[in-house]
């Protein structure tokens, strides 16, 4: 990583910057493919234990935590999370 000092050039300060992002992307990807699999699992339990597939006040919780974190954008990524994660009902 570079040290940002006042005579950093701006390119060095945007490239490590890039870098971080590209990493967060990379660990943000890795969880949500162990969230897709977790999921799976609750699926098959609750589908073998004769349950739906999909527990709708489960999914509402999700959204409005995602909703009070990150506002109406954040309930967007929750969406979609859970249409990874369950496919479209």
């Amino acid at each position: 990583m570079t040290t940002t000092t006042p005579d950093t050039a701006p390119e060095a300060i945007i490239a490590d910057a890039r870098e971080r992002i590209d990493a967060l992307d990379d660990r943000i990807i890795g969880l949500v493919q162990e969230r897709m699999a977790v999921s799976a699992v609750v699926q098959q339990t609750r589908i073998a234990s004769g349950g739906r597939r999909v527990h709708l006040s489960r999914e509402m919780e999700i959204l409005g935590r995602y909703r009070d974190a990150l506002g109406k954008p954040g309930t967007a990524l929750a969406m979609t999370l859970l249409e990874l994660s369950r496919g479209r009902i």
